[in-house]
């Protein structure tokens, strides 16, 4: 138990380290706290994403897991890989946590897409991980197999993950039906939906009326415009309603992040991801 004197050190302590911060980048529109996967930035190392983000105005940040990892290439890449998440201390990751928040920059969530190749204690790792850079949210761009062996690691940790969708109607074991999606909240309380927008469109569905119906189990948008041909497209070029879906988040005053995904081809990343931000902007005026 702390006493008044141990809460007193503490607070003092604070201090220097808070003054240290940066200001936090407010980038919330009308009650919407917008903000980007940094997949958006995979043309440039996590530092100098983290100086894109800032350069557009963005305050919050699903961070992807490219910008941790070390890439890798080869016969032996994918154990290399697994060695590395394995036996990388977790002061790293308390590490790119300081990063985005010595910025001014929210790092609401880690994207790790577990797939069938992940081995139990690499599962049990992520999640470890995730700890480290003080997430509470996981995204996974997963499968259905997958997501069976990380449900009991999510209720062990208590981190909630966010499935994303993709328009692969073909492949059951792929998360784009919304049965699919169904399917996996039924496996663990902690499983949660990451809707990706565009893909839902391209899809054949509608994010609107999905939106309307499963918003509690939603904690993260992917914001990007594409048509049924599954193209990707400029804002306001294709046919996913991103206007309708930003006024109905901040109509209801729902928390769920409406974070870009910048994947369309564009002359530079840092301009088109603002040009997304002045779009969504113009969409809650």
């Amino acid at each position: 138990m702390f006493t008044r004197r141990d809460f007193g050190r503490i607070a003092l302590t604070a201090l220097p380290l808070a003054a240290g911060h940066a200001a936090m980048i407010d980038s919330k529109v009308k009650g919407v706290q917008i903000g980007a996967q940094s997949y958006s930035f995979r043309d440039r190392p996590m530092e100098q994403a983290i100086e894109a983000f800032k350069q557009v105005g963005l305050g919050e940040c699903e961070l992807w897991q490219g910008h941790v990892e070390p890439k890798t290439t080869g016969s032996g890449a994918r154990e290399e890989l697994r060695k590395w998440r394995l036996e990388t201390p977790l002061t790293e990751f308390a590490n790119v946590k300081k990063k985005w928040n010595d910025a001014g920059i929210v790092l609401y969530s880690y994207n790790l897409s577990f797939n069938d190749s992940f081995t139990d204690p690499e599962i049990d790792r992520g999640f470890e991980m995730a700890k480290a850079m003080g997430v509470k949210v996981i995204t996974a761009s997963s499968t259905v197999t997958a997501a069976k062996k990380v449900a009991p690691f999510a209720d062990k940790h208590k981190i909630q993950v966010a499935m994303h969708g993709h328009d692969n109607l073909k492949d059951p074991n792929q998360f784009a039906k919304p049965e699919s999606f169904e399917a996996a909240l039924e496996m663990s309380k902690y499983f949660m939906i990451n809707l990706d927008i565009g893909h839902f469109v391209s899809a054949g569905y509608d994010p609107v009326d999905y939106l309307q119906k499963h918003h509690d189990r939603i904690v993260d948008l992917h914001v990007k415009d594409r048509n049924r041909n599954h193209d990707n497209l400029p804002f306001g070029k294709g046919e996913t309603p991103i206007k309708e879906v930003l006024q109905l988040l901040s109509k209801n005053k729902w928390k769920i992040p409406a974070n870009i995904e910048y994947e369309y081809k564009g002359e530079d990343s840092v301009a088109e991801v603002r040009k997304c931000y002045e779009y969504m902007k113009q969409a809650l005026a």
